[in-house]
């Protein structure tokens, strides 16, 4: 097969998935279609719809857009059809039907943010930074049934830092991804459509699967009688976007919300899970076991701050505590 006998329909949303867009597009494969989100409203009413990235790049560059509300739509699916691909590339996209995954002759893959068979689901790189792994990756693999389960065409791992949150993990992984995409295209090629793949049980190694699910705003509380390593990896695993939250609670008890970006291991022991403690001048909080640093912070209502500023305006905040 030749590398222009291929005719690729692209399917994504975000902006992660706008890098692998666009190496497709700079190393000339023939991306025939681009399939992505209905435009989303937005603004104070509503009013205003918002394009999303992959559709702001597509028409950027003169690439046909279909924004199906649902998937299995027949005229959608007959738009689908009349492009004649013989291969769809999804990055992080919707869950795609039997008649769409289907379609192709040489069938769908997708790029997924991580190792699988670990981390399936629709938020891998928090999960990854808040599990306190020390690697992760992308992985290409064929769709079919079920979630993320496909078998696997490649792997590429990478390396997380203990100081990294997980922007630094998202921007990574979305280079990366688009890297292997490439490198997934090449082995499609060289084998006429089809590659060696491997069954993603083959590759258990006996240990449980760890999940993935959507974050959603209760999903990002922090659990101070978590320890301070927990607590640690679970705020940059949700930093910047969306950020994990505490209730932080006045003497009076009057509440309030408090978002945390970044905090720091001290190493110092506990006084209580929640108490805050004001160490030499910098904001702590107690986990079940050490003392944390609050780094950067953000008061309901409020700027995002760094901590010292939030001290310099709150008095008396060690009769506070968090919850």
């Amino acid at each position: 097969m030749k590398k222009e006998d291929l005719r690729i329909v692209f399917m994504g949303t975000p902006e992660f998935a706008v890098e692998t867009l666009q190496a497709l597009v700079e190393n000339e494969y023939n991306v025939v279609a681009v399939v992505t989100q209905p435009d989303k409203p937005v603004g104070r009413h509503g009013s205003v719809l918002q394009p999303s990235a992959v559709k702001q790049y597509a028409v950027e560059h003169g690439l046909p857009v279909l924004q199906p509300e649902k998937m299995k739509d027949p005229v959608f699916v007959e738009q689908l059809r009349s492009y004649q691909a013989n291969l769809q590339v999804v990055v992080a996209f919707r869950m795609l039907p039997e008649v769409v995954w289907a379609m192709p002759a040489y069938g769908t893959f997708n790029v997924h943010a991580a190792l699988l068979p670990q981390y399936r689901g629709a938020a891998p790189i928090n999960w990854a930074v808040i599990n306190g792994e020390t690697q992760t990756g992308v992985t290409t693999f064929f769709l079919d049934h079920d979630i993320d389960t496909g078998r696997i065409i490649l792997k590429m791992p990478f390396d997380i830092p203990d100081e990294a949150d997980v922007e630094y993990v998202y921007d990574g992984l979305m280079r990366l991804g688009a890297q292997l995409c490439l490198k997934t295209l090449d082995a499609i090629i060289a084998t006429d459509g089809h590659p060696e793949t491997i069954a993603q049980d083959s590759v258990l190694d006996g240990s449980a699967i760890k999940p993935a699910p959507k974050i959603f705003k209760e999903t990002c509380e922090i659990t101070w009688t978590n320890t301070a390593k927990q607590v640690y990896d679970f705020v940059r695993g949700l930093s910047p976007v969306p950020g994990a939250w505490t209730t932080l609670v006045a003497p009076d008890g009057k509440e309030t919300v408090l978002k945390i970006y970044k905090t720091r291991k001290t190493g110092k022991k506990g006084q209580g899970s929640g108490s805050i403690v004001v160490d030499d001048k910098t904001l702590c909080i107690s986990a079940a076991d050490e003392l944390l640093e609050v780094v950067e912070l953000q008061l309901a209502g409020k700027k995002r701050m760094q901590a010292r500023d939030f001290l310099n305006g709150m008095k008396q905040i060690e009769e506070y505590r968090v919850k």
